[in-house]
């Protein structure tokens, strides 16, 4: 089952799944020409349900691996409810979900890591944009009511309630010809209206959205760092494995990088911790020889104990501070 596991996850796996999807997509386009449709309609069916049917298997295969795990990731659930629309009867009143089939696209952002990372970082800023949009949901409240109250007689369509005055400023807000198409009408008839309209302009375009930028900068910058820390830890950046409860008894290695080169990082952040240690040890008895001693003893042990080729040094960590101990 553990091979299994490995060969379901292996790059070369995700990205032929990945081709399959861009494919799929194709297809779906090319459903839509009626040139197409006429001349070769059967074969472009025929590969919408060749597609469909690698999804169907690649989910099933998951299925049997992770069992009931597999709905532990939500990106196996968003690509398990992605599939299961496919699968619905394209008949009678369920027809309208055949035009679906073109979201089967989306599974692309749970394929590339690079793609959820930036998705985690939307979702994981929602909630301090939630506060954005009501900050500027109580600015725009206020400018449409003063608005609304200076303009609204002469300029009914524009400002002539609070919900026609709260449109009108979102079309400031997008800077879609808000001087020449609505603040310098209105200050023909009133000379001093870019008193309220640039400060509004200043306020929501300039100021609020950029907030909205750096809090989803921000969580970016969050998830990056959570997706190297995993990459160090052996996981793919970005990657939310359901067989995380899979027993393995080997090391874990980051998706592509040899073995060798994974050992020598490992032995770097040894080294770096057999000096911690020798540096404890000579603070704890100063001006004894017993340190050095036990440090040269403990040394010889780990050579003997590492020594044997093939064998991981990393699982004898906790004999060495064992011996020095």
């Amino acid at each position: 089952m553990k091979n299994f596991c490995m060969l379901i996850e292996r790059p070369g796996a995700q990205r032929f799944i990945l081709g399959v999807i861009f494919f799929n997509a194709l297809v779906l386009g090319l459903e839509t020409s009626p040139w197409f449709m006429e001349r070769i309609g059967g074969l472009l069916l025929f590969l919408d349900a060749a597609c469909l049917a690698v999804f169907v298997v690649e989910i099933s295969m998951k299925l049997v691996v992770y069992r009931a795990s597999f709905f532990r990731s939500g990106w196996n659930v968003f690509d398990f409810l992605i599939v299961g629309i496919a699968l619905l009867p394209a008949a009678g009143p369920l027809a309208i979900l055949r035009t679906l089939r073109i979201l089967r696209l989306l599974r692309v952002v749970s394929t590339l890591p690079q793609l959820r990372a930036i998705v985690e970082s939307v979702l994981r800023s929602l909630p301090g944009i939630g506060w954005i949009c009501g900050l500027l949901l109580m600015i725009f409240y206020i400018f449409a009511v003063l608005a609304t109250t200076l303009f609204g007689a002469e300029f009914p369509d524009w400002f002539g309630s609070v919900g026609a005055s709260m449109y009108t400023l979102f079309q400031m807000l997008t800077l879609d010809s808000w001087s020449s198409g609505i603040v310098r009408p209105v200050m023909e008839r009133f000379p001093y209206a870019y008193l309220l309209f640039i400060p509004f302009v200043l306020t929501t375009s300039f100021i609020v959205l950029n907030v909205f930028i750096g809090i989803i900068v921000s969580s970016m910058s969050e998830v990056t760092a959570e997706n190297k820390a995993a990459g160090s830890a052996g996981h793919r950046p970005g990657e939310d494995l359901p067989g995380d409860g899979l027993k393995d008894s080997g090391p874990h290695l980051p998706a592509g990088e040899p073995e060798t080169e994974s050992l020598k990082r490992e032995l770097a952040l040894l080294k770096g911790q057999i000096a911690k240690v020798e540096a404890l040890l000579i603070a704890k008895d100063a001006g004894t020889k017993r340190p050095k001693k036990r440090i040269r003893h403990a040394q010889s042990r780990w050579k003997q104990t590492t020594g044997a080729q093939g064998e991981n040094p990393v699982s004898h960590m906790a004999k060495f501070f064992k011996v020095i101990i």
